[in-house]
């Protein structure tokens, strides 16, 4: 591609040779000798004719790609526009998102702090379970005692005087044990039905109770006692000629461990029972000591 500055030179050029001929032509014989030795006006023509219309074409092909240039220069300023709002649009999500980041590192150091509130917390209450643990870590024998201690604590007992046959028991010349056989309730196994004793497993307040049934009669009454440790408590008596009779008694009584009650017959009395249980002695446990 020829510059402008060659251009210009070929103009100047042609301008001197076309000069030159013309003044040939005025000059005479001499001129037409020196007019041999100049290249010919028309091809020097017809070469400028010809570099101008390159220059033409490469003047349309310039400003071709300047258009085309001016054209990818609008769509980059487009493409430019677009990332700027892009940016623009990334850097207000960044803001929001930088705020919501703050945001939630400001709940994690709240929630931080309650665990580690809760963490203390769960520590004081291991601390608390390990000392009950240790306080109640006993021993097999101790477990045991307890146990035997807590089914001593449940005593209970009803017994009636006969088995199965109906009759009078008595009378005798002196107080004499009765030994009721019918054993209703046991628990605790605290009575005897073989000697008709009670004996205290634990040392509290216990209640008994006696109920009688007997015949009237001139000459025998009705009549039992209540006995601690061969002590005499309570009497349930009762004398009439004829019918019967059911007199009853009844005590709370202080007992330690091993204390014993029991029932006499009284002296030249009877008591009457049957398969229906007449006449009963019971006690309970009403609360330990």
């Amino acid at each position: 591609m020829k510059t402008p500055d060659a251009v210009l030179l070929l103009l100047w050029l042609g301008l001197l040779l076309v000069a030159a001929e013309s003044g040939g032509q005025h000059g005479g014989g001499a001129a037409s000798t020196e007019q041999t030795c100049q290249p010919d006006i028309h091809t020097v023509l017809r070469e400028m004719s010809t570099l101008i219309a390159e220059q033409r074409v490469e003047l349309r092909h310039t400003k071709a790609q300047l258009e085309a240039m001016e054209k990818k220069a609008e769509i980059m300023e487009t493409r430019l526009t677009a990332s700027e709002a892009k940016a623009e649009t990334m850097e207000t999500r960044l803001r929001t998102s930088e705020k919501t980041i703050e945001e939630q590192r400001m709940e994690l150091r709240q929630t931080k702090a309650r665990l580690n509130v809760s963490e203390r917390y769960v520590e004081q209450l291991k601390s608390e379970n390990e000392a009950q643990a240790k306080s109640l870590n006993l021993t097999g024998s101790e477990v045991e005692e307890l146990r035997r201690e807590r089914q001593a604590r449940r005593v209970s007992f009803s017994a009636a005087l006969q088995t199965s046959e109906a009759g009078h028991t008595g009378p005798f010349p002196v107080a004499t044990p009765l030994v009721y056989r019918y054993v209703i309730t046991n628990v605790g196994d605290a009575y005897n039905p073989n000697t008709g004793v009670f004996t205290a497993p634990v040392r509290g307040v216990y209640l008994f109770f006696v109920f009688l049934h007997a015949g009237g009669h001139a000459s025998n009454t009705a009549g039992v006692s209540l006995h601690k440790n061969g002590d005499h408590v309570v009497i349930a008596y009762a004398h009439q000629t004829s019918l019967s009779v059911n007199p009853s008694n009844g005590a709370s009584l202080l007992l330690e461990v091993g204390d014993v009650v029991y029932v006499k017959l009284w002296p030249k009395a009877w008591v009457f029972d049957s398969n229906n249980h007449h006449t009963t002695f019971s006690g309970h446990l009403l609360f330990p000591m």
